[in-house]
């Protein structure tokens, strides 16, 4: 376990539609654009996330395949957002980017958090506790 605390996370999925993805991961969550590739055998690909986080979100866009919309609205991404103030800024932030709140399939995230869906189906939580480990 030791070799993987030292190691970057990326979270790879396929999409449709890059450019339909920005302004939910960028505008609304402030990820950055840190990379990108074209035509590297047929797959277009972005990259995203936050200055000196440990990881990023990679998607991808094949041509000729189609990726299609999340096989379920359970498939999340989760951020502790302890902090109340934080949060909320957050959430105004995603509004203002016109990705306003969903219910979550699991309703155990609506208790103290905020789940969005992305233009593809996916979803991703806001939550305002503690990552309780």
């Amino acid at each position: 376990m030791t070799l993987l605390k030292s190691r970057k996370l990326r979270v790879a999925r396929p999409t449709d539609n890059l450019d339909a993805l920005l302004p939910f991961y960028c505008t609304g969550l402030g990820f950055e654009l840190i990379g990108s590739f074209q035509g590297h055998a047929g797959i277009d690909g972005i990259m995203l996330g936050h200055p000196g986080a440990p990881y990023h979100l990679e998607f991808t866009c094949t041509q000729g395949h189609t990726a299609g919309r999340s096989p379920s609205q359970d498939h999340l991404l989760v951020f502790y957002v302890p902090k109340a103030d934080l949060l909320q800024q957050m959430v105004d932030r995603m509004m203002a980017a016109g990705f306003p709140p969903v219910a979550s399939f699991n309703p155990y995230w609506d208790k103290a958090g905020y789940t969005f869906e992305d233009p593809d189906g996916y979803r991703t939580v806001l939550e305002g506790r503690a990552w309780p480990l």
